[in-house]
């Protein structure tokens, strides 16, 4: 039971998961996995801090304690001389007490050698530590610079993803229907073409008729009429007419002159 339960659990969190990053805004993850990048290499410096820190802090110890070995070490070499010049006056009780002085200073001499020891392995460790820290944070941050160089890449890409599916769904809509009630640009062309061939049917019609004969010998009537009220103006003005109106004047007197059809 206990393993359905975990199988389902499973099967559910990675089909939320799958709708999750269906729906979710690439812009949005994008920066979200910035600022986790970000956040990473803070973490990851401020653990470097702190190796450098007990790094400097260990020298420091050791250097501390080397300035204690050398004060230790003069003052046994200066309390040996004291024994030894006391030893000379005949002073007995001082050569002693200089030599028990100098033997305490001898056992913190040994004291301070183990600890210098001990510090100079730990020293080692911790720069080493220490130049670890730095090398990854320098790594880390060559990192980071190449995914922010590849965030504007990729919010470049983006932009042009978008920009191509709207003009994909704009040049879609030209052909498809976008509703029940809203034609498509094919129908409205159909139903246009339709109307101005329907047109110039009847109008052809029109002109074969006798009525768009008849209507074609009234035009050409008035317009011989307005030619020959021009010439009786520009002869009345003295005005010699152009050759190519002269041209249709006479060809309308001539046409006037002959005989009719039919006559």
């Amino acid at each position: 039971m206990g393993k359905l339960l975990k199988r389902m659990w499973q099967y559910m969190a990675a089909a939320m998961t799958g709708k999750f990053n269906e729906v979710a805004d690439p812009k949005v993850q994008l920066e979200q996995a910035i600022a986790d990048a970000q956040e990473q290499h803070r973490r990851l410096k401020e653990q470097a801090a702190n190796v450098i820190a007990n790094q400097k802090q260990t020298e420091m110890r050791l250097s501390r304690t080397l300035q204690s070995l050398e004060k230790v070490n003069g003052s046994a070499q200066q309390a040996v001389l004291m024994a030894d010049e006391a030893q000379r006056k005949g002073d007995a009780t001082k050569a002693a007490d200089y030599t028990r002085a100098a033997e305490s200073f001898a056992n913190q001499m040994i004291g301070l050698e183990g600890e210098v020891d001990d510090l100079k392995g730990l020293h080692l460790q911790s720069t080493q530590a220490s130049d670890d820290a730095k090398r990854a944070v320098s790594q880390n941050a060559s990192m980071l610079q190449r995914k922010l160089a590849e965030r504007q890449k990729l919010l470049s890409q983006l932009d042009q993803a978008k920009m191509a599916e709207q003009m994909n769904r704009a040049m879609t809509s030209l052909s498809e229907t976008v509703g029940q009630d809203v034609p498509t640009l094919d129908e409205v062309r159909n139903k246009i073409e339709a109307r101005y061939a329907k047109a110039r049917g009847v109008a052809e019609l029109e002109g074969e008729s006798v009525e768009g004969r008849m209507l074609e010998v009234e035009q050409a009537s008035m317009d011989t009429a307005a030619q020959t009220r021009l010439s009786e103006i520009r002869s009345k003005l003295g005005i010699a007419a152009a050759p190519g109106a002269a041209s249709a004047s006479q060809s309308g007197e001539i046409a006037e002159g002959e005989p009719r059809p039919g006559t």
